[in-house]
């Protein structure tokens, strides 16, 4: 399998600086005509998401867990360009896999699986000689020996000098640049990784900001040589601007040619429903099915034609006024699914399939009405981590299968549904979950379809066979 060119940004614990940075650097790639596609390791669809509407580049999910090693570097083969340069920002720290205490699923583990070198992001604040026996005991347990630099993050220029030459004489481990504290530049986060883009209109300028700050403290040269590349690798494609992209999340889904084999998928897709695993969105694509934006929030009806409905994840909490007020897309998606359209809805998609929803005020608004139960904020996380689903009984996926997820939630229902068992890869925690049928698939986890395409292949029959039934009734 060919071998791709770019970095690894990883650290000792969250909260080192990693994405600010990782944005920042990809600006500077982008600036310096290098052609950039990025990554982010772990389940977090929103990073991603502002990789590709701030950022103006392809970004996706790679998930050691989800895939296991050889699909994970075949997905990562896939989607990045032989010319490109991929930059991927790790999750929690280096070496935290599956329960904080495995590594598979770590992002050591990633950078391993697709054979990308690690570049150190480490949170020199308050720290002096400190610093060494951290970095040595990070290299200490690379037994595979990726790691290659290490950038300082908010440390003053003045003494950065003293700190480089420290770690270079002691350690033998390259600094790359230091990027200094800028109480201006900041990533706020909501439920789940960041805030949507649309909250944060000012976010491309804090990047260019940033990428200014970094071009002059980090050696982009270097960098780019230890990701395999040259200084002007590639041309970056030409990308909207942000001004340009529309109010909500349509962008990055390209709707296929029209063709009479196309099965339409209408996709719910606007401020209350955009948490999508681009992974997800391809396997679909690629399947057979034509994706059809629509919104819940802003449509009065549903698109024409479509053969199936995906109501995905998002904040509907926020939006629960406005989704309540909407009566003619509720009553649509309600007659839709009991007339036998084929759906699938995750976490805020299966929260909008309820009889109500009760916000974080205690305020109650009516839902779609499709599930007969309710849904309140319950003031912690109700579930979060990964998971993987097996059926009771065999429907969407073969027998003694299962596909894997994530859930991350404040909310609960009444009525969760029992028609399959969650359980986690660590310990024995497992718990009854989803609401299943032949044509339907609606609960809290985000599934990853790659990880049992299997899953698509049923949902797509199923569209088929809906298709097939409307064109008899049309003939009657």
């Amino acid at each position: 399998m060919q071998k791709r060119k770019g970095v690894v940004l990883a650290a000792p614990k969250s909260g080192s600086g990693k994405t600010l940075i990782t944005c920042a650097l990809i600006e500077a790639l982008k600036e310096a005509g290098v052609n950039v596609c990025a990554f982010k390791c772990g389940p977090d669809y929103i990073d991603p998401m502002f990789h590709r509407t701030i950022l103006g580049v392809p970004g996706g999910n790679l998930d050691t867990y989800f895939t296991g090693e050889t699909k994970t570097k075949e997905i990562f083969v896939e989607e990045t360009p032989e010319d490109a340069f991929a930059v991927v920002e790790g999750v929690m720290g280096l070496y935290d896999g599956l329960g904080g205490i495995l590594e598979e699923g770590s992002t050591y583990h990633l950078a391993k699986a697709i054979s990308l070198p690690v570049i150190l992001v480490i949170d020199a604040h308050g720290m002096g000689r400190t610093i060494l026996p951290l970095i040595q005991g990070l290299l200490s347990y690379d037994k595979a020996g990726i790691i290659k630099g290490v950038i300082l993050n908010r440390v003053s220029k003045m003494f950065y000098a003293s700190l480089k030459e420290l770690i270079e004489t002691e350690l033998s481990i390259e600094v790359l640049g230091c990027f200094t504290e800028q109480k201006e530049l900041h990533l706020e986060s909501r439920h789940l990784g960041l805030k949507l883009p649309e909250e944060k209109r000012d976010l491309k300028e804090q990047v260019c900001r940033g990428a200014d700050s970094l071009k002059e403290t980090v050696s982009i040269e270097r960098i780019l040589a230890i990701g395999g590349a040259g200084e002007k690798d590639a041309a970056s494609p030409e990308v909207d601007s942000y001004e340009n992209k529309v109010t909500y999340q349509r962008a990055d889904i390209k709707e296929n040619d029209t063709h009479e084999s196309k099965l339409r998928l209408a996709i719910a897709r606007d401020e209350a429903f955009c948490f999508y695993y681009q992974e997800n969105l391809k396997l679909l694509s690629k399947r057979g099915f034509e994706l059809v934006p629509f919104s819940p929030l802003h449509d009065k009806k549903l698109p024409e034609h479509i053969s199936g409905l995906l109501l995905g994840g998002g904040y509907p909490e926020l939006f629960a006024k406005e989704l309540s007020e909407n009566d003619s897309m509720k009553t649509a998606i309600r007659e839709a699914i009991r007339g036998g359209l084929p759906s699938l809805a995750e976490c805020g998609g299966f929260l909008y399939l309820h009889k109500s929803l009760k916000d974080m005020e205690g305020r109650q608004y009516s839902m779609a009405g499709v599930i007969d139960a309710d849904a309140d904020y319950r003031g912690k996380l109700v579930r979060f981590g990964y998971v993987e689903l097996t059926e009771k009984e065999s429907c969407f996926l073969p027998e003694k299968e299962g596909i894997r997820g994530h859930e991350f939630h404040y909310f609960d229902s009444t009525e969760n549904g029992t028609d399959c068992l969650a359980k986690k890869p660590t310990g024995n925690r497992s718990w009854e979950c989803v609401w299943e049928g032949e044509n339907h698939w609606w609960g809290f986890p985000h599934l990853y379809y790659p990880s049992n395409p299997s899953f698509v292949e049923h949902f797509y029959q199923q569209a088929g066979l809906y298709q097939q039934s409307k064109l008899k009734q049309k003939d009657k």
